[in-house]
């Protein structure tokens, strides 16, 4: 393997990806920092490979075979003492594993089942939403201004490889997502609805919107024809968690499409 040192923190490959940290850095550059092994590897097998590879002499001993996957596709492999690749990981106790990669663009699919994302403001629930979203197979997830970067080292860490495998859209108006889901039956979770979710037709083309509670007021303004839904909870119980909620909701859809073909 050709690989290259770096020793110094002025070096400009180790200072681009200290600069991806921040998320106006991602933007202008439209690559994103992945840390770990699993990530790494997702991306290659989705065909995002990285630009850069940084790796420490320790893990390079242990993950040999996946920095030559990462060289065939085009990486080039920079070993760095741990205190410089410490400089650019955003985990407590790093493996040892960054890359540099493109921000992945996946296709938008055809599946008729969209969901809409305003006012989510943690990345790790950001994260798991969208695992939850390609484990529903849902075609698309927009993003709306106000939310999380789901771009951020920790809702990639959450989304556990989902960021690879569904199509994320940033939306700048409610307005122009309307336009694009024209067909679409919208839905959102609130936990004041008199609908339940599972009175809801799933079979047809249909987008849940997901918000924070603070959001719930706002996002019956914007949305034309919206339709807000519930789930039955236990006296007492104010609301689900946003991911959970979109779970819920999102795996009925499944349910109801399964039966629909015989699954």
């Amino acid at each position: 393997m050709r690989i290259i040192d770096i020793s110094s923190a002025a070096n400009p490959r180790l200072k681009l990806a200290k600069s991806l940290r921040q998320r106006r850095n991602r933007r202008k550059y439209q690559q994103i920092l992945l840390e770990g092994e699993r990530l790494i590897a997702d991306s290659l097998s989705a065909g995002y490979p990285p630009a850069l590879f940084f790796f420490t002499p320790r893990a390079e001993k242990r993950h040999t075979r996946l920095l030559q996957q990462a060289q065939k596709a085009g990486a080039q492999l920079l070993r760095v003492p741990d205190h410089l690749l410490e400089t650019i990981t955003d985990t407590v106790t790093p493996q040892g594993l960054v890359a540099v990669t493109p921000i992945p663009e996946a296709p938008v699919r055809d599946r008729g089942l969209a969901l809409i994302l305003d006012g989510v403001r943690d990345p790790g629930n950001l994260g798991t939403i969208l695992r939850t979203a390609a484990a529903a197979d849902v075609d698309q997830v927009i993003i709306l201004p106000g939310v999380t970067d789901p771009w951020s080292p920790k809702a990639l860490r959450a989304g556990m490889g989902a960021h690879f495998r569904i199509a994320i859209r940033q939306a700048p108006t409610a307005a122009i997502v309307q336009t694009w889901l024209s067909t679409y039956a919208i839905y959102v979770a609130d936990a004041h609805a008199e609908v339940r979710y599972d009175q809801v037709n799933w079979r047809v083309p249909s987008a849940l919107i997901l918000g924070g509670e603070t959001e719930r007021a706002r996002i019956l303004e914007l949305w034309a024809d919206v339709t807000p839904i519930a789930i039955p909870m236990a006296r007492g119980v104010e609301s689900l968690n946003v991911a959970v909620a979109g779970g819920v909701i999102l795996f009925e859809a499944v349910r109801q499409r399964m039966a629909q073909s015989g699954m």
